[in-house]
């Protein structure tokens, strides 16, 4: 499936909060490779893509910050219009519904996390249309 594990971590959307996360995951020598804040009225999750997972989420436990580990796909798709749009449409046309999703464009190569509940599925189809999907191992290089 090539699914790839994100860490979210929870907390009260306030000043000190993005900061605070960094804060330890420096302190360990954690690198983050991709990150996205979102807060809703009062609360918020920042969810980080980093190279050293578990021992991410190890630090950040022990400093009382509520994480959960989450899995995405990262896909590598064309650098060109219309590209998203087939990633939406080859999904929607199974029936899959794409939860969260973020992308990036670094050294030519447009890359796209995804999150969905059924990612079994949508690793199959994206595949099944040609849609390249990258492995744990490949993410230092898609931004290389």
């Amino acid at each position: 499936m090539s699914a790839v594990k994100l860490i979210a971590a929870f907390s009260e959307n306030k000043p000190g909060y993005a900061a605070r996360i960094t804060k330890i995951l420096s302190d360990a020598a954690i690198n983050i490779r991709w990150v996205t804040i979102a807060g809703i009225g009062g609360f918020g999750v920042m969810k980080l893509l980093v190279d050293k997972q578990e021992e991410a989420m190890s630090r950040l436990k022990q400093e009382g910050v509520t994480v959960n580990s989450l899995e995405v796909l990262i896909v590598e798709v064309k650098d060109q219009p219309g590209a998203l749009n087939a990633i939406c449409e080859c999904l929607a046309t199974s029936g899959i519904n794409l939860e969260n999703t973020s992308g990036f464009v670094a050294n030519n190569r447009a890359i796209l996390v995804i999150e969905t509940h059924d990612l079994a599925s949508a690793s199959d189809v994206l595949r099944k249309h040609g849609h390249r999907l990258l492995t744990p191992q490949e993410i230092p290089t898609c931004l290389c």
